[in-house]
């Protein structure tokens, strides 16, 4: 017999007499979907170029991905925000990255309602809407749209992936994580990968496995429970880490450079229909070296680069394709509505020359090429964090122009692909209408008959900004709903409007055009003379490249255009531009907690990212531990280590010794060891660093200093640090009490590397305040080392 149910908060409609034999029951009615409701499935990759799938025309393999392509529909015309936290938050609500507070990557949040990363609940995520309608939500793998500094244990939480409609999440938070020692966060708590690398961990597998898992759980329970899961691997950002035996796979594939790259992929565009017939590849980028120009050992080491960049793709492709076929294993494949985009360009953060250590990048650290060909044979492996050089980046984005971070279209149109069996009839054709990452949340709204609901949580919503392009999934005539678009990333302007697009490049159409770098700041006066001179304009409908700058010839439509940019900044709160690049990194920010100069961490806790800790960039410090040493004196392990592989900091005992060492950008260590044993019992041990110079922080320069070890106050080791970090630790990493964790600061020692002794606390101490050493006893701890 069917139960009585009635709608939670309507009127119980059973009957309720003095006992229970003259009374009729009724249930609240448990959310359900719509039977039939079809899954949705979001596949974010990471800096994957317009150019880098095979699909796409690139020679790499990515089987998997093409076999969407070829039963669904592959997009020609989508766009995205040119970098990922911004991408990620139009995802996710269908609204512009400005309107988001997401301006920039969360670590470059700014005091202002465009950039403060803190993404307005009046701007509800698809989850949180999908909720509401019956469906399990799953988010896993990188998700970097929470305030960088409220992704500590303190929280608050409600902008973690549980606090914005996901049920289950299993990933990182942060911008990149190392793929072999990620820094994993379950639900709302910190774990540790389950295996090491040397037992075959890589964290695209682990992923996958989760994201199986979390379906499973559910469809054996309510096997017609439709679920959204959002899955956003690392891949394909650095560092660009897979096992040898798949970029081994691509070994010699690109020895003839990234000048035929280009160029066959061009050709193997026009040849699947992606590109019109006649359209012309852009430029040969004035920032990217000629091929042919190269050192035979320059060719060898970005040769690797690329190779084990392929690698990483495949791998990546690879693990999808498990995914896929437990879909298919389920019954539940041809209900699914898959949409795979990258969140944009290939990306240039590894500079002209790569690198294996992106955290150069993000300290203006120039890369050495001596230095890079030593690691040539560790690319892709756990002791690096490697990037390829702009070569591979331009060549990636075929054929557009230039690259992330930059709203030329290299930066901005990006692979897109929609595949529906159930839902689409046309099958591996190829879509031309303008669209934008803001419009899939309307899209999928469209096909699922739901409409945005008014509020969330009690918060009333604002209007969605996206346009639903569900139109055009059958018909590849159909016009597209989005004709007007702006675009800004720290400074570079652009705007697309029916068929037109106006540009504003920043610094310049390349750097060494503009004899500029990346982060030069724009004023009002700048900003005066950019609108008055700055500006092109291209008329995409028949330059897809932009490559003709027809500005001269159409004043009148250039006007237009940057008028219209205005109007849309001005509806989208996108101003103030704020052009500063890394140097935004470096902002004072809110703290969960008040200011403080004295930081306690004590053992067993959970790693404090680098985002909550405190900053001891460019000042004095002190650690202080306070410990005890059991009989025998045989201890060893961290009492407070920051940091990765990437750079970072350890303060630890090793050897019956006092240590200290800095790494700065995995490129030089600074160590320091006591020149007596730490003794049997109770001591406090202290490590301080005193500024002795200026930073120079646009050469990649932190403050040089003098590090100094003490055992209860007494100094009995000593380093010269002559060059520091002058802007970041790294994306990932963070602070660990009693152990280094992951990716180690450097390979003296094993991970987790625990402290074996009794260690009560560690206290970082940024107020200045350091022990004042008189001239003999430093004329005797020198004379000892």
């Amino acid at each position: 017999m069917a139960l009585n149910e009635y709608t939670p908060g309507t009127a119980f409609p059973g009957v309720i007499g003095r006992t229970f034999d003259v009374s009729s029951p009724a249930w609240p009615r448990p959310l359900r979907a719509k039977e039939g409701a079809p899954n949705v499935l979001f596949i974010v990759q990471d800096d994957t170029g317009f150019g880098q799938m095979g699909c796409y025309g690139s020679p790499i393999e990515t089987p998997n991905i093409d076999a969407l392509a070829k039963g669904g529909l592959l997009f020609n015309n989508m766009h995205t925000t040119a970098l990922c936290s911004p991408t990620r938050s139009c995802i996710l609500t269908g609204r512009n990255h400005h309107s988001n507070a997401m301006s920039c990557i969360t670590e470059g949040s700014t005091g202002y309602p465009c950039g403060n990363g803190n993404i307005p609940f009046e701007n509800g995520f698809l989850s949180e809407t999908l909720l509401q309608h019956g469906y399990n939500t799953y988010a896993v793998g990188k998700w970097h749209l929470t305030p960088a500094d409220q992704i500590s244990a303190a929280g608050p939480y409600d902008r973690w992936p549980l606090g914005r409609g996901f049920e289950r999440y299993y990933g990182f938070l942060g911008g990149d994580t190392h793929q072999y020692y990620p820094e994993l966060v379950y639900d709302n708590h910190s774990v540790e990968p389950e295996k090491a690398p040397e037992e075959g961990y890589h964290l695209t597998e682990d992923l996958v496995d989760k994201a199986i898992s979390f379906i499973a759980d559910s469809k054996q329970v309510a096997p017609n429970k439709p679920f959204f899961l959002y899955f956003a691997p690392g891949a394909t950002h650095a560092p660009h880490h897979v096992p040898k035996e798949w970029s081994d796979k691509y070994k010699g594939k690109f020895d003839d450079g990234w000048d035929a790259y280009r160029e066959k992929t061009f050709a193997r565009q026009k040849e699947l229909g992606i590109i019109p017939q006649d359209a012309e590849l852009s430029r040969h980028d004035p920032d990217v070296q000629d091929w042919s120009t190269l050192s035979p050992e320059e060719k060898r080491l970005y040769a690797r680069m690329m190779e084990v960049f392929a690698g990483f793709l495949t791998h990546t492709d690879y693990h999808y394709g498990r995914l896929f076929d437990f879909l298919k294993t389920i019954g539940e494949w041809e209900n699914t509505i898959i949409m795979f985009i990258s969140d944009n360009g290939a990306s240039s953060e590894g500079g002209p020359t790569g690198s294996v250590n992106e955290n150069k990048f993000f300290n203006n650290v120039p890369d050495s090429l001596e230095q890079n060909l030593t690691m040539i044979e560790e690319l892709g492996g756990p002791s690096t964090f490697n990037h390829y050089p702009w070569g591979w980046t331009f060549a990636g984005n075929t054929p557009f122009r230039r690259w992330k971070r930059e709203t030329y279209r290299g930066g901005i149109s990006d692979p897109f692909i929609v595949h529906w069996p159930k839902g689409i009839k046309a099958k591996g054709e190829v879509r031309t209408q303008f669209a934008h990452a803001i419009d899939m949340v309307p899209t999928v709204l469209e096909a699922l008959g739901i409409e945005a609901p008014v509020s969330i949580k009690g918060v009333t919503q604002s209007p969605i900004e996206g346009r639903s392009f569900a139109h055009i999934l059958d018909d590849a005539n159909a016009p597209t709903r989005h004709l007007t678009q702006y675009f800004e990333m720290m400074g570079h302007r652009s705007i697309y409007h029916d068929g037109w697009r106006a540009v504003c490049p920043w610094p310049g159409t390349s750097f060494k055009e503009a004899g500029a770098f990346f982060g030069a700041p724009i004023d009002k006066d700048k900003l005066t003379e950019l609108d008055a001179k700055g500006w092109e304009l291209y008329h995409i409908t028949e330059d897809v490249a932009e490559n003709h700058n027809v500005a001269t010839d159409n004043r009148a439509k250039l006007i237009e255009l940057i008028a219209t940019w205005y109007v849309e900044a001005g509806k989208y709160n996108v101003l103030p531009i704020d052009s500063r690049g890394t140097l935004r990194f470096a902002d004072e920010r809110p703290q969960i907690a008040l200011a403080r100069t004295r930081y306690t961490y004590y053992p067993g806790t959970q790693m404090v990212p680098i985002n909550a800790c405190p900053n001891v960039l460019n000042r004095p410090h002190s650690i202080t531990a306070d410990v005890e040493i059991s009989k025998g004196g045989d201890v060893e392990g961290a009492l407070l280590s920051a940091g990765d592989v990437q750079g970072g900091y350890a303060f630890y005992v090793q050897g019956g010794k006092l240590h200290y060492v800095y790494n700065y950008v995995g490129s030089q260590f600074f160590h320091a060891e006591s020149t007596v044993p730490v003794a049997e019992g109770r001591h406090e041990l202290r490590f301080e660093f005193e500024v002795t110079g200026k930073p120079d922080i646009k050469h990649g320069k932190g403050a040089p200093g003098r590090g100094r070890l003490y055992v209860d106050g007494e100094l009995v080791g000593q380093v010269d640090i002559p060059v520091t970090m002058p802007l970041s630790l790294g994306l990932g990493g963070g602070i660990m009490c009693g152990a280094d964790t992951g990716s180690p600061v450097w390979d003296k020692y094993e991970p987790p590397f625990k402290f074996t002794g009794t260690l009560h606390s560690a206290t970082v101490d940024v107020s200045g305040e350091l022990i004042k050493d008189d001239e003999d006893a430093l004329k005797i701890i020198m004379a000892r080392q």
